[in-house]
């Protein structure tokens, strides 16, 4: 069965969001449907794979080659780039999907088909973006955090001068189409990791949801295929919800989908990547809902749920990157350097979303350094000991 999130929404830019299975069988119009409809001859498709989806789906080049010979779609050619953080951080990867748009004479009738992990999905974007000022992008995400979290949304980046979505651009795909079977293959970390997200819109916009993902923590750590269809369906569905009626391309100072994030973004470069985007999401959020507690804004009741969800799937609440030169803001080593970092990013005045309950997202423009630090050594205590969170 195919679902669509886009028909819901009436904004001029918006995009068509399907969830499907198998999207490459020959019975599957849903590819399809999302490239023809123009006029003249079949546009070109340039595909752009992540090789960790080749090795997971060796099948798969061929599939989508008899695919596009049985529906008359002009594949061109498909290209392999590394998956994971490194797709992002090396300049060469973005060159090398440009080079192949000038190769193949992609045009802006033509299509630019990234299929990947989500920072496969964003280099590949900002490659795109880039080129002839924007080809058109569909987006095939394998990812639980692609598929709920990154692939919907219309931000296109890669890393640069140490910092995380350095360069990038604001360029709605031209289609997203999550196909539910690419996560069956997917190792314990990509799986568990992309949840974060699910969990950090459920805490923001939608308690009742924060409730299912408690109930079904069980289900979905022991990687209940339907479990995750609903989590990945309704994270994708609060993301767009909010796209469609806030503030798409931030040209305001709030940034409520980057709840977590400021602390996540430079955790992930401390740890030169080592950690997920997921994992580093759940410890953002573990911080900034300690925080949010030991200010006073946030129930010790509500603040233990949220820390018990994350030890519940098998998620990180702290890193011992967050330790270092905590006593040295200033010092680009420190976690503290995130703060001036994130306001950099997003421009304006520093603007921070913490909780005031489960489903209330709180705004503060400014943070108490000694308070983080006693909620990173909080963290610290909670990790060590036996039952994290209470």
């Amino acid at each position: 069965m195919t679902r669509s999130l886009d028909q819901r929404f009436s904004v001029p830019f918006f995009y068509p969001v399907r969830f499907t299975t198998r999207l490459f069988d020959p019975a599957n119009p849903v590819f399809r449907d999302a490239v023809t409809g123009q006029t003249g001859s079949p546009p070109k498709l340039l595909v752009v794979i992540d090789e960790g989806v080749q090795r997971a789906w060796p099948a798969l080049e061929d599939d989508l080659t008899r695919y596009c010979q049985l529906h008359g779609l002009n594949l061109v050619a498909a290209l392999s780039v590394p998956g994971g953080e490194q797709a992002k951080q090396d300049p060469a990867h973005v060159a090398a999907v440009q080079q192949a748009i000038d190769d193949y004479g992609i045009d802006r009738h033509s299509f630019v088909v990234a299929l990947g992990g989500g920072a496969v999905i964003d280099m590949v974007g900002y490659a795109a973006a880039t080129a002839h000022r924007g080809v058109r992008l569909i987006r095939l995400p394998s990812t639980v955090l692609g598929q709920n979290d990154s692939a919907v949304g219309v931000k296109n980046s890669v890393n640069a001068h140490g910092k995380k979505n350095w360069l990038g651009t604001f360029a709605p795909p031209f289609a997203v189409l999550n196909d539910l079977e690419l996560l069956t293959t997917l190792g314990d970390r990509d799986w568990l990791g992309g949840l974060s997200e699910a969990i950090k819109v459920a805490l923001l916009k939608d308690a009742a949801f924060f409730d299912y993902l408690e109930a079904h923590a069980s289900a979905l750590r022991s990687r209940d295929l339907a479990a995750m269809d609903h989590a990945v369906y309704r994270c994708a569905e609060l993301h767009l919800a909010h796209i469609a009626g806030g503030d798409p391309f931030e040209q305001g100072s709030s940034r409520p989908l980057d709840f977590g994030h400021w602390a996540a973004h430079k955790l992930e470069a401390l740890t030169h990547y080592e950690l997920r985007h997921g994992e580093a999401v759940a410890i953002g959020i573990a911080l900034d809902s300690t925080y949010a507690h030991l200010s006073g804004l946030l129930t010790e009741g509500d603040w233990q749920r949220i820390l018990n969800l994350f030890t519940a799937l098998g998620l990180p609440i702290f890193h011992p990157r967050l330790l270092e030169g905590l006593d040295d803001a200033p010092q680009p080593g420190s976690l503290l350097s995130g703060l001036n970092e994130f306001r950099e990013h997003l421009g304006g005045r520093l603007t921070i979303t913490l909780l005031s309950a489960i489903g209330t997202g709180h705004d503060v423009h400014e943070m108490n350094l000694d308070l983080v630090r006693e909620s990173v050594r909080r963290l610290e205590q909670l990790a060590l000991s036996p039952t994290p969170g209470a």
